[in-house]
């Protein structure tokens, strides 16, 4: 006699402290390149990190019964935007058990429910472009520009300073900027503020290494990327200094005013919702939090 087919009994809700282990196990099935470990450290920093009020924490999960088949992390963030602020949602590393994945709408549609917020898409793999592109995802980001910014030969009239985040009288800067700044350089960002005149202009550069062995940055933080043109030599010094001549920096092609490189189709990014990124922000995203 043939035993009787149990249907799933499926369902996704948010991700709880009390799931961590689990969740951990799952992605590390499912992403055998990370072990554990790494997945535990950013699971640890979603748990610190400052998550919009009524966001998910971490992001959901999806249960057949007692045992997690699904996953997708989400990185809530208030993100600074021309004198207001932006609630983004950075979707990362979303996995389902394969005898499931035919459900894995039910771990979409949960994520993607929140009204007034614009999720991103910086890591899609090649063979999932068009499944976001029909959930709804536009590419806002074809390329990256690899940038000498030291070899700028405009300097801003009057000069500019570059100088640490501490080192600048508080009537000057915007709070959520600062914050924002602070937050970037305890994930291990170089956080800065160039100063012209009175005004102060916030950076944040991601440390990187191009092929592996290169020292660089990657612009993760800035207003516009028009700031980092005009500033770029006062900016590319102080890096240089640091030993990093190139700034990686998310571009539709050649960054007039700076000298470099333009690399099409490298590193695409994707958005749905009411904001478009600006290009070169990448601020409280996995390529922040879990070093992608």
């Amino acid at each position: 006699m043939l035993a009787p087919i149990t249907k799933p009994r499926l369902r996704s809700r948010p991700i709880g402290a009390a799931d961590i282990d689990r969740v951990v196990a799952l992605l590390a099935r499912g992403f055998p390149l990370r072990n554990r470990d790494y997945w535990r450290r950013a699971l640890d920093k979603l748990a610190a990190h400052r998550t919009p009020a009524g966001m998910p924490q971490y992001g959901f999960l999806m249960e057949n019964g007692d045992e997690v088949v699904g996953v997708i992390l989400l990185l809530f963030a208030s993100i600074p935007a021309d004198g207001t602020a932006q609630i983004r949602c950075n979707l990362s590393s979303w996995y389902v058990e394969p005898a499931f994945r035919s459900h894995a709408w039910l771990l979409i549609a949960h994520a993607l429910r929140f009204k007034d917020v614009t999720y991103v898409n910086i890591s899609p793999a090649l063979h999932t472009r068009p499944i976001i592109a029909a959930q709804g995802f536009t590419c806002y980001s074809h390329g990256q520009f690899v940038a000498a910014p030291a070899l700028s030969l405009r300097n801003p009239p009057g000069g500019a300073t570059v100088m640490e985040i501490d080192g600048v009288p508080a009537q000057h800067v915007r709070s959520d900027e600062r914050d924002l700044l602070a937050d970037h350089k305890a994930h291990g960002c170089i956080s800065v503020w160039c100063v012209t005149g009175s005004e102060a202009h916030p950076f944040v550069f991601l440390p990187r290494r191009i092929q592996g062995f290169l020292p660089c940055v990657q612009l993760v933080y800035c207003r516009h990327v028009r700031d980092f043109v005009r500033l770029a030599a006062p900016l590319g010094r102080y890096l240089l200094a640091r030993g990093r001549a190139f700034v990686i920096i998310d571009a539709d092609g050649a960054i007039p005013g700076l000298a470099g490189r333009y690399f099409a189709d490298k590193a695409p990014k994707y958005f749905r919702g009411p904001d478009r990124p600006n290009l070169g922000d990448l601020a409280f995203t996995e390529a922040v939090l879990f070093g992608l």
